[in-house]
């Protein structure tokens, strides 16, 4: 065996991925409609064609 098994199905995942990629649902909605923390949803997002909903805002530091 290699580890845990996947708290979504390979399905709740897709339908996870549709979902927030048609921005159907945020990523707490989905994470609430399948009982799993959000950071379960994220990890089960597809990185390369997850887009941020928001771009990172980079700090400024002053030296």
């Amino acid at each position: 065996m290699d580890g845990r098994r996947p708290k979504l199905t390979e399905g709740q995942a897709a339908l996870a991925q549709r979902l927030y990629d048609e921005r159907e649902k945020t990523v707490q909605q989905i994470a609430d409609m399948f009982n799993v923390p959000r950071s379960t949803v994220y990890g089960h997002l597809d990185k390369a064609k997850t887009v941020p909903r928001q771009p990172k805002k980079t700090k400024v530091t002053k030296s």
